[in-house]
C-alpha cells in the first residue's frame, strides 16, 4: 500500500527540496523545523523565502515545530539535519518511533567527534531498524525550479526502497534502489571535499584539464576510501558516486564549491563560513576523513592537501603545486 504521508526532519533547503518533491509525488508532508517564524510562514503563504526564494509549496506540506507531532503521525520519516546536529535530533525522536517506522536520512557527512556514519548513528539512539540513506547529484535549486533529476535510495530492506521510490518518483525525477549503505553514505560525503578542491581550482583561475584532474584523481581517493570501510567498487561508478561528484564540482550552487572558490581568492575560512550563511559539510567532513586515512594508512593527497589549507598550513596555489610535484607514477587500475 502507497505511504500516504510523510514526515520531513530539517528546514533547510535540502529539506524544502526533499518536501516539495515528496508533495509531488501525492504525499501530505509534515515539514518539522526550529524555526517558529519560519513555519509560520510557510503555512500562511506557502513560501520559505530564506531556502526557496517565491517559490510556491503545495498546500499539502504542513509545517510544525512540534516534533513529537510530525513523528507520530507519520510512517516515513526524512532526516534532513546537518551532521552536527544529528545525533541530538535522533535522540530527540527516539522516544517517538516505534518498529514500524521507514526512517530515511539524507545527511552528506560524518559525526565531527566520533567520524561514525549516520546509519550507525540512528542504530545507536532510535529502534528504526527499516532505515536507508538518500543521496545522488540532487542540488536542492535545480530539484524546486523541477528540473529532470534522479536520486539514490540505499537500504539492505526491500521495503524501504520500494516506500521510497512510491512517495517520490514523478515524471521528472527518479529514484533508484540500491544495498550498499555504507558506500552511498561515504560517495555522499567524501564528494563534498573534491568540491572544495574544484572550487579552488576555479578560484585560481584553472580550467577543464584541471577541474577533470581533480575529479577523476579524486573519485579515485573516495573509492579507495570506501573499499577501505567495506564498501561495492560499483557504487562509486554510480548517481552517488560519480553523478554527485560532477553535480557538486561543477556548479556554484554548491556550497562547498563556493567554499573552495572564495578560499582560492584569498578570504579566510571563517568569513568565508560566515558569508556563505548555511552548512558547507565539506569542511567538517575533511577533517573526519584526514584522520580516518591517515589512521588507516589510505593514501588520499588530494584530501590531505585541501586539510592543510583548511588548516592554514598551505595556501590553495601551494597546494596544488605540491600535488603536482609528487613522485612519478603509474595510473593504477581503478579501485576494485
Amino acid at each position: 500500500m502507497k505511504t500516504l504521508s510523510a514526515a520531513v526532519i530539517g528546514g533547510g533547503s535540502w529539506g524544502t527540496a526533499i518536501a516539495y518533491l515528496l508533495s509531488q509525488g501525492g504525499c501530505d508532508v509534515t515539514f518539522w523545523m526550529r524555526n517558529a517564524d519560519t513555519a509560520a510562514e510557510i503555512n500562511q503563504t506557502r513560501l520559505n523565502s530564506r531556502y526557496s526564494g517565491d517559490m510556491v509549496l503545495a498546500e499539502n506540506i504542513r509545517a510544525t515545530t512540534d516534533l513529537e507531532e510530525a513523528v507520530r503521525t507519520n510512517p516515513l520519516i526524512f532526516l534532513v539535519v546537518t551532521s552536527a546536529s544529528a545525533r541530538q535530533v535522533l535522540h530527540d525522536i527516539g522516544p517517538f518511533l516505534n518498529g514500524s517506522h521507514v526512517l530515511v536520512h539524507c545527511i552528506k557527512g560524518f559525526e565531527h567527534s566520533t567520524y561514525k556514519r549516520i546509519s550507525t548513528i540512528i542504530r545507536e539512539e532510535t529502534c528504526c531498524r527499516k532505515m536507508g540513506v538518500l543521496s545522488g547529484p540532487n542540488l536542492a535549486k535545480e530539484i524546486l525550479q523541477n528540473h529532470p533529476g534522479a536520486t539514490v535510495i540505499a537500504s539492505p530492506y526491500e521495503e524501504v526502497v520500494r516506500r521510497v521510490q512510491e512517495v517520490m518518483i514523478t515524471s521528472r525525477f527518479r529514484v533508484y534502489g540500491h544495498r550498499d549503505v555504507t558506500g552511498v553514505e561515504i560517495a555522499g560525503a567524501l564528494k563534498n571535499i573534491i568540491a572544495l578542491a574544484s572550487g579552488m581550482s576555479n578560484g585560481l583561475g584553472f580550467q577543464h584539464n584541471t577541474q577533470s584532474l581533480l575529479l577523476t584523481r579524486g573519485l579515485v581517493e573516495i573509492t579507495r576510501f570506501g573499499l577501505e570501510m567495506g564498501s561495492q567498487a560499483s557504487t562509486f561508478r554510480g548517481l552517488a558516486g560519480m553523478g554527485d561528484l560532477i553535480a557538486t564540482c561543477s556548479s556554484q550552487l554548491s556550497r562547498n564549491y563556493q567554499v573552495g572558490y572564495h578560499l582560492a581568492k584569498g578570504e579566510g575560512l571563517s568569513k568565508v563560513l560566515s558569508d556563505l550563511g548555511y552548512v558547507a559539510e565539506g569542511v567538517p567532513t575533511t577533517r573526519s576523513v584526514y584522520y580516518m586515512s591517515r589512521d588507516k594508512g589510505i593514501s588520499m593527497p588530494i584530501t590531505e592537501a585541501i586539510f592543510h589549507i583548511l588548516e592554514g598550513h598551505l595556501s590553495p596555489r601551494k597546494a596544488i603545486e605540491t600535488l603536482m610535484t609528487k613522485e612519478y607514477k603509474y595510473e593504477e587500475e581503478f579501485p576494485g
